[in-house]
């Protein structure tokens, strides 16, 4: 059951756009040698982007906010964002610092809730992801092993 559950998740994610050709990518990567790969790289991610975030809440609350210092914490996060396949994010990312090169405050603001909410959105799925695979591993040895 979790075998055919697995990759109709994975086409949900891409489907409603968490998910984009750089994830499959990243899958394509992982062999018997890294069986862990693609959970490594999207925890490091995840490390590395909440670190971003909250240097990027720390220059909104600066008076008056360094637009270019938030453009460059942004470059990053959206970089992050697309190595790993993150659509929607790279997508918000890519907004905010639209909002950054006009100077628009209100409009950082805005966006950074939903980057942030894009963020905590990726987390959950992906996480629900990579324990549905972990379900799927130990059947598949089984099969294996069986034959």
């Amino acid at each position: 059951m979790f075998i055919y559950t697995t990759p109709v998740y994975r086409l949900s994610l891409a489907l409603q756009g968490f998910l984009d050709e750089q994830f499959y990518q990243l899958e394509e990567l992982q062999d018997e040698s890294s069986p862990n790969f693609v959970e490594e790289v999207v925890t490091l991610f995840f490390r590395d982007s909440s670190r971003l975030m909250a240097n990027i809440d720390q220059a909104l609350e600066q008076c008056p906010p360094d637009f270019h210092r938030l453009d460059k914490f942004l470059h990053r996060l959206k970089g992050s964002a697309s190595s790993i396949g993150a659509g929607k994010m790279k997508n918000e990312c890519a907004g905010f610092r639209e909002f950054c090169s006009e100077e628009n405050l209100e409009g950082c603001l805005r966006s950074f809730q939903k980057v942030k909410k894009e963020h905590t959105i990726l987390r959950q799925k992906l996480e629900n992801y990579f324990q549905l695979l972990r379900q799927v591993v130990p059947v598949d040895k089984a099969t294996r092993s069986g034959s």
